[in-house]
């Protein structure tokens, strides 16, 4: 597959209007398999997440090519004594895995966060194993697997091993 060049791919802010693109990949179970919530099936479902869950959220971004939405990519910081850290999560359109844009979607998160989050100094994140794309995106950016977590959450009602990431505000990016 082609990848993408990065002048096309921006983060911003979801917008109601996105619930099409929304459903592109919430209702689509090869992308929802390693998402911890259930599939947005209607349109309604899809602007109601938007407009109650994302736009309260700390920090989740439509990843776009051009101005059109194909994922997006979240930080929520812990709570708490633990504000130095935060978890980063992101989804892809199936359509469009394998074209870099979840790394550079990452790679631009990790690129910001610290700086705008001045007090953070860990970003965390957790993989199902067998999610092979996702282990491969965390590293391409830079993030350092740490270990296994055994039965660590639960996906659609089985529990399930993880892998944890790490990036701290002293790691370099790669290339």
């Amino acid at each position: 597959m082609e990848k993408i060049p990065t002048t096309n791919i921006t983060l911003r802010l979801f917008r109601p209007s996105d619930a099409d693109e929304f459903m592109a990949w919430e209702s689509d179970d090869r992308v929802m398999k390693f998402v911890r919530r259930d599939l947005c099936t209607t349109k309604e479902s899809a602007t109601e997440y938007i407009t109650t869950y994302v736009a309260n959220h700390p920090f989740c971004r439509a990843i776009c090519i051009g101005d059109r939405p194909v994922g997006w990519v979240s930080v929520w910081p812990a709570p708490g004594e633990d504000y130095r850290k935060a978890s980063i999560g992101y989804c892809i359109r199936y359509d469009h895995w394998g074209r870099g844009i979840a790394t550079l979607a990452v790679k631009t998160v990790v690129a910001t966060i610290f700086k705008k989050w001045s007090e953070l100094e860990r970003l965390e994140a957790t993989v199902e194993i067998t999610n092979v794309g996702s282990v491969r995106v965390l590293g391409k950016v830079g993030f350092k697997r740490e270990g296994l977590l055994r039965r660590f959450v639960r996906f659609k009602g089985e529990s399930r091993d993880v892998f944890v990431f790490s990036f701290l505000s002293t790691d370099p990016l790669l290339d």
